[in-house]
Order: C-alpha cells, then structure tokens, then sequence
C-alpha cells in the first residue's frame, strides 16, 4: 500500500489534466496522518499554490481558528486537503473533468488515514462525497451541519458538510452557520466513538429533534 509520503509525490508529479500546465506548486495535504477528523476542501487558492501548502490564506487563518476554537486542536493536529491538488486559474470553480481526474488522490489518502469524520468544506467537497457515497445530491445551504454515512471498505465514515470558511469571511450569515456548524463537530468528534450513530449524535443535546 502507498503511504500518504507516495501519494503527495504523485501529486507533485501530476500531469492528468491542464492544471499542471498552470500551477506554481501542487498542493497534496498536510497534518496529522493519524487523524481522526479529515478537512477537505475544494481547491487551493493563490497562497497555497505560491507555498504548496493548503489553506494558508485568509480562508485557512478562519479554519484554524474554528479548529482551535471548537475542536481544541492545532491544525497539525487534524489532516487538511482538497479534492482538487492544483490551483484552477483565477480561482474559478474545479471542473468536473479536473475532479475525476484528482478525486482518486483524497479517496486514497482517506483510505490511508482512516478519520472518524470528514468534514467537506464547501459544495465541490461536499457534492463529490455525497457521489461517492450514493446519496442524493443536495445544495449546500440545505445539508450543511447534516451528517452522513458513508463505507469507504475500512468502516463507516461520518461525512460532515459545511461551508467554505472563505464564503464565511464575506457573509455574516454563513460566518454564523459555519459556527454553529463547529459546534455540532466538536460534539460529534468529542464522542471518540468511531461507531456512533447519527441518531445518537443528532440527540446528544437531549432535545430529541432530529431537524
């Protein structure tokens, strides 16, 4: 089996679709590799493609500060990735072309680091996890702060969507979601309980609304 070291070097290395041609640095993951919360993004910006490094920007400042906040942690403490390793240019969206042609990379590193929880930050994330796991396609204004499970051949794997942190610097609004969103993540991560289930998880504040 690769080890995530392998992986990051084919990342580097990549040249399955037209963001190689463009990119200043590929952008594999960093953090801890035994982690049991997974942070998946959706493409680097333009300070992760001049370092390599993910969510160096304002948006990654923002992630960190939920993480610290919430979860207690550093973010050398979590694993931090994209689904997309390269930056597309003028930060537009990620293709669907670029994402089947990257997506093997994260669903090799999850299956490495084996999380508890991924949390998708944003629609792209979210949607190809959602395919991947086989439920429905769902915005992410409805299902963020929504778990869902998902069998990756290692165990269940609780997905976590919720926004963008860089969404959240420019919307009050979705800057508040994204809070409460980390609030629910540190009650589900705070469990330790690779098995729970999301009924149990979605009545730990005892209020016994399901939403």
């Amino acid at each position: 089996m690769s080890s995530l070291q392998d992986i990051d070097n084919q990342v580097i290395n990549c040249h399955k679709c037209s963001l190689s041609g463009t990119r200043t640095h590929a952008v594999p993951g960093e953090g801890n590799p035994s982690s049991d919360v997974v942070f998946v993004g959706e493409a680097p910006g333009a300070r992760e493609d001049e370092t390599g490094r993910p969510f160096v920007g304002s948006a990654g400042q923002l992630l960190n500060d939920l993480i610290r906040k919430y979860l207690g942690r550093d973010r050398t403490q979590v694993y931090i990735t994209n689904v997309v390793k390269c930056r597309p240019p003028n930060n537009r969206d990620p293709e669907k072309e670029e994402i089947e042609a990257c997506s093997p990379y994260l669903v090799a590193q999850i299956k490495l680091i084996k999380p508890k929880v991924i949390v998708t930050l944003g629609r792209h994330s979210t949607g190809f996890l959602q395919t991947l796991a086989g439920v429905p396609l769902t915005p992410i204004s409805r299902c963020h702060g929504k778990p869902f499970n998902m069998d990756l051949g290692f165990g269940v794997v609780t997905i976590f969507p919720t926004y963008h942190p860089a969404a959240a610097l420019y919307n009050p609004t979705l800057r508040r979601d994204l809070e409460e969103d980390f609030q629910k993540l540190s009650r589900l991560v705070t469990t330790g309980s690779k098995a729970i289930t999301l009924d149990k998880f979605l009545d730990l504040d005892g209020s016994g609304n399901k939403g």
